[in-house]
This record gives structure tokens, sequence and C-alpha cells, in this order.
């Protein structure tokens, strides 16, 4: 791992050398302090910095450094996309490592709450806190929805969406004005390379180290859930919450799986109590 590299824009955004290759991070357009402390955010399968903006942007502008990574193969970083959870959350460390980022508190949506879930078990000398957004133990994948990703089948990314809203979600109606909950989610993942999807796919789909994981956190963890979620329900995650020492629950009634888009300032108000 080398220093990091900034590129000033509007948006202050970093390029990390971690592991031999060039990932990309946002940083809530602030530079990095050392006397701050830190948020490292980690998105889900085929998913990108972008989907942390508003979280991004508020914790920076609060005193908190942000790293919101493009894991390997996604977004703007280069690299195979990892194949397992747990090289994820080695790649994670590593960009910590070129952020200069000791310790951090985590917060991690779908794919990406396993990233961070293991990371915390296996790095706890590195994790502040755990946040964890839309997640389940085991995180199962229809066959069909695996068979289509591994053939690159647009059919992949349908699924994805659709199952990743609820349904009053599908009919529009965001808080926040100006957003497309459901095209933007199509365009983010037609964005992804021929086989990332899949990559990230298979490897929640073959996870199976979850509840160890989870019995070895020793940090304080929020577990922020969407009642109408299908694809990690509710009460999978409330079940793998009882393992975790004092953990909390958050539920966001009504909500599907994509809830930083379907309820971003539920999710960023939950976020402000354990960051």
């Amino acid at each position: 791992v080398t220093a990091f590299l900034l590129n000033r824009s509007s948006d202050l955004i970093m390029y990390i050398n971690a592991n031999k290759k060039n990932i990309f991070a946002y940083t809530g357009a602030r530079d990095h302090q050392s006397e701050q402390q830190s948020v490292v955010f980690v998105h889900g399968t085929g998913m990108d910095h972008t989907v942390w903006v508003l979280p991004a942007r508020f914790f920076a502008r609060h005193q908190y450094n942000v790293l919101a990574t493009d894991l390997p193969g996604h977004g703007r970083s280069e690299g195979p996309p990892p194949d397992t959870i747990e090289y994820m959350a080695d790649e994670v460390v590593a960009a910590m490592d070129g952020a200069n980022i000791e310790k951090a508190a985590l917060v991690g949506h779908s794919m990406g709450s396993l990233v961070t879930l293991a990371l915390a078990a296996r790095y706890p000398e590195r994790t502040r806190s755990l946040a964890l957004i839309g997640t389940a133990v085991p995180m199962a994948v229809h066959k069909s929805l695996l068979s289509s990703a591994a053939q690159n089948d647009h059919a992949a990314i349908d699924m994805l969406t659709y199952w990743g809203y609820s349904k009053a979600a599908q009919l529009g109606g965001n808080e926040n004005p100006g957003m497309w909950m459901i095209g933007g989610t199509l365009r983010l993942l037609e964005r992804s390379d021929d086989d990332v999807i899949h990559a990230g796919l298979a490897a929640c789909n073959t996870y199976n180290t979850g509840m160890v994981h989870a019995d070895a956190v020793q940090c304080p963890t929020l577990f922020i859930l969407g009642t109408r979620d299908i694809m990690t329900p509710a009460r999978a995650g409330k079940e793998l919450a009882k393992v975790i020492t004092g953990a909390r629950v958050e539920l966001l009634e009504g909500t599907g799986h994509s809830l930083m888009m379907e309820r971003p300032n539920d999710v960023l108000d939950a976020l402000i109590t354990v960051v």
C-alpha cells in the first residue's frame, strides 16, 4: 500500500494504490485530517461509492474523515472483482491503510454489510463501530439470479432492481425531490463490467462464516432493516443481531432492500447514532 493521491475538483476524490491496484474513493469533498475520526462506507453488489453521497457529505461536513471506496472491479477502481467476502474485507483494510486510516466506523449495505461484518470480526483493532444496512446471514441468492448474472444477462439487473424496492417505492414518490429510484439503480448496475455482478452475488451466496464473525464482533453495532425487504428479510437481520452483544436494531417501516434510496434521511438519522 502506498500513500494516496488527491485529485482536487469540486468534489474531492482519491485514488489509493492498494495491493498494486488503483482504488477510487469519495471523501465527501473534504481533505482528511489526522485528528478527526473516520467513517468507511462499503457498497453492495454491482454498485459503487455514489450510493453513499448523502451520508458521506454529511459526515465530512461534521468533522469526520470519509472514505467511500469502489471495491476492486467496481466503479472507477482497477482489478478483478474479489470472489469472497473475506477477500473484499482485506481490500477495504488495504484502502484504509492507503488513506492513513487506522480505525473507523464501518458502514455497509447488502454485500457491503457482509464485508464490514467480516472486517470487524477479523480486524477488531481497526473498527470503532459497525452499521449493517439491509443484511442477513446467510445471504442466499436465488439460483435464477445467479444463473442470469453468470451469463451477464440483463435479467439479473432487472431482478436486482425489482426485488430491491418495496411496492410503494416502485410507484415513485421519493422523499428527496429529483431522485428516480428505479431508473437510477438500473443505470448504476448497467455500468458494471461483465462478471462483476456475478462475482458479488456468488460471494454473498457462499459466505458461510457470518454467524462466527458476528459472534466475534466487539464494537457497538447498529442494524438498519426494512420491513418490506424481500432480499434480506428483516426477521433474518434481527436473528443476526441477537448474536452480537449489545447490538441495536432500527426498523424502517414499509421499506425494501434499497434503504439508502427509499429512506435516505431516516438512514442518515440512524447512522448518526452509531458513527
